[in-house]
């Protein structure tokens, strides 16, 4: 097999992961514990703190923004506490962009009731920070629907997802439940739409979340991460979004698609941003391997926009990452490369081997988790199902047990090699563009390339994504450019596991020296009241 990056065959991906595997192997973890095993006790760290601490150092003054709802949130966290954003307002703000927004958008499943604060809320950090939910986390009181007809009449969640309960707990207030694709599966996300152009799809599964950030009818949201569903839509809607640390932020309340690779994070405007909801949402026993408190408190404050990143060697890899681009996603990734390189780090080509065995092995892992979970609702309601997802779930329950084995046995083999190439090249971080083309049209699922080649979303979309799922490191997606029809590009920054601060102050470096980030999706142009 010469190239496997559009192959989308599960028996053809699962014949590559047979010819690179050994059948008697340990299909369990691998991964050397110096590089991906769980850090240790938190000690004194404590995100919340963190995060207070930052935001009490902040200017509060939203004016130099011609529209404050697309002022970092962490800013309009510290106009908040210090009421001179009154919250009634900001919430009113808020509630109006969603209404004039979703006619074009449908990125809202339902807006939340406001919930009384309680004594002492408004010592909180986020206190009245909007933030919008994927419809597969569970909130209180309210039924998690998931975008599947199979689940009308569920029951209203008894209590919130922990990661939910977390920013609630940190005085956040729940806007609203965001669109997904049906259980997550999938970079569609319909009925939602791009927020800049309608016309086109926002990318999934999180597609809601990604589009009410764009056009801040909520200044945060979760997302989910399966094999991108975060970095898609973050690409895909040019916001920016973190998938953190495989198990490094509890799912318990969120409605799995594939245990083994699920992750949970935050979808945000800025770096900082998603660096807030992280240490926040993250499991408080846990400490990541590069955690600093002054660290994480001077990225919070802005401090790290004018670092340099001399020091720093930054790889990116070819040719599966490289080889299948649209001609504006490959100039905006070596433009990428540049800056980097102006800002002082070493940026170097590296070989990884096992990205197309990753990618595959993340591919038979989902479809094989997703069908058990899925096996009952099949049988007993076929109905309910979209006839995409229904058929996808009845095809991978004829994936053999074996296939499914060798697959952990190749992700295995991903995490030890990715490990090597970090170790080997002294890496600081690996780069990767996030998606091989910008959001497709609602009526053309594809993504086409000057030579004629047609390829669907669901391939050009995940392929590049998926690797990293497999291997379970961190990585923030962030816009690094626009297409000639001035549509979003992203760039993936991927580092070894437990170091999102790592992650975050790169990034921080980049979008400081870019302008990316400050560019208003062209449907809010169309707004009456501006």
């Amino acid at each position: 097999m010469a190239s496997s990056v559009l192959v989308t065959d599960i028996e053809e991906l699962s014949a590559l992961i047979r010819e690179r595997t050994d059948a008697s192997a340990d299909p369990g973890s691998s991964m050397s514990a110096a590089w991906f095993a769980p850090a240790g006790p938190r000690g004194d760290l404590d995100g919340a703190e963190i995060v207070e601490t930052a935001i009490d150092i902040l200017n509060d003054d939203l004016s130099a923004y011609p529209d404050p709802l697309l002022a970092p949130a962490i800013e309009i966290a510290a106009a908040l506490r210090s009421e001179r954003w009154g919250k009634a307002e900001y919430h009113e703000a808020t509630r109006r962009r969603i209404a004039e927004t979703e006619p074009m958008l449908h990125a809202h499943v339902r807006q939340l009731e406001v919930e009384p604060f309680s004594i002492g809320a408004d010592d909180l950090p986020l206190v009245g920070l909007t933030v919008a939910v994927k419809d597969i986390f569970d909130v209180r009181g309210i039924p998690t629907i998931c975008n599947s007809a199979s689940r009308d009449g569920v029951e209203p969640a008894q209590d919130d997802a922990v990661a939910v309960e977390r920013l609630r707990t940190a005085g956040a207030l729940l806007i609203s439940k965001t669109v997904t694709q049906e259980f997550a599966a999938g970079v569609v996300s319909n009925p939602a739409r791009n927020p800049w152009d309608p016309a086109r799809i926002p990318g999934g599964s999180s597609g809601g979340s990604g589009a009410a950030v764009a056009v801040g009818a909520a200044s945060l949201a979760f997302g989910s991460d399966t094999g991108g569903s975060i970095r898609i839509p973050s690409s895909i809607c040019g916001v920016v979004g973190l998938k953190p640390t495989l198990g490094s932020v509890s799912r318990l309340g969120v409605f799995p698609l594939s245990w083994s690779l699920d992750t949970v994070g935050p979808i945000a405007r800025t770096v900082r941003d998603a660096a807030l909801m992280f240490l926040l949402m993250r499991d408080p026993a846990l400490v990541a391997r590069d955690d600093d408190r002054i660290g994480w408190i001077a990225l919070l404050a802005g401090a790290d926009a004018n670092r340099p990143l001399t020091g720093h060697r930054i790889g990116y890899s070819a040719p599966f990452f490289l080889e299948r681009l649209t001609d504006d996603v490959r100039a905006a990734f070596d433009a990428s490369l540049d800056t980097l390189r102006s800002l002082g780090a070493e940026v170097v080509e590296v070989a990884w081997a096992d990205a197309d065995i990753a990618r595959a092995a993340a591919t038979v892992i989902n479809r094989v988790e997703s069908a058990a979970i899925h096996a009952a609702g099949v049988a007993a309601n076929p109905g309910g199902y979209g006839m995409e997802l229904k058929d996808r779930l009845i095809a991978s329950q004829r994936i053999a047990s074996g296939d499914y084995i060798r697959a952990l046995q190749a992700r295995n083999m991903a995490r030890s090699s990715m490990a090597d190439v970090f170790v080997r090249e002294g890496l600081t971080a690996l780069l990767a563009p996030s998606t091989a083309g910008t959001a497709a049209r609602v009526d053309d699922l594809n993504v086409r390339y000057a030579d004629g080649v047609v390829e669907p979303v669901g391939n050009a979309y995940l392929r590049l994504n998926q690797p990293f799922n497999a291997t379970g490191q961190p990585v923030l997606c962030l816009p690094c450019g626009f297409d000639e029809q001035g549509l979003p590009i992203g760039l993936q920054i991927v580092t070894a596991p437990g170091h999102e601060l790592t992650d975050c102050r790169i990034g921080a470096a980049y979008e400081a020296a870019t302008e990316w980030h400050h560019r208003r999706p062209t449907v809010l142009d169309h707004l009456t009241n501006r």
